[in-house]
């Protein structure tokens, strides 16, 4: 039986935070989406990911304006919440992968983060602030 999307374990394509840190950095980078509430996101986020909290992905997506023939990368903080929001992704058409351990990956790593309320998925939002 396959899993159904919305549960939120099993397995789903991943990157570790190394990768994606190296993915950002080309020309043409993955699309992120940031699954988390929104006090989370707003605590700390990789920069360009725009919000979309799990529970409202599906009713959020075309509002998100994906580029379908570009990468997206689900992010959350442990890697748990962006199961289902690939699995949904995926079945859309979507090349759609996870960030392997969430935001506690990225900053055990040391990447840097944006802090603040500023979302490219939201024109005219306030800009965040680089930490």
């Amino acid at each position: 039986m396959k899993t159904p999307w919305w549960l939120p374990f099993g397995s789903v394509p991943e990157l570790s935070a190394a990768e994606l840190a190296e993915a950002l950095a080309r020309p043409l980078p993955p699309q992120l989406v940031d699954v988390r509430s929104g006090a989370e996101y707003a605590a700390g986020r990789i920069a360009g990911a725009r919000h979309a909290p799990v529970t409202s992905l599906a009713a959020r997506l075309d509002a998100l304006g994906l580029d379908p023939a570009r990468p997206v990368v689900a992010i959350c903080l442990t890697a748990h919440r962006s199961i289902p929001a690939v699995r949904m992704l995926l079945r859309l058409g979507f090349d759609a992968r996870q960030l392997a351990g969430g935001m506690l990956a990225w900053r055990a790593a040391g990447l840097p983060e944006a802090r603040g309320t500023h979302d490219p998925g939201r024109p005219g939002a306030p800009a965040g602030e680089e930490r």
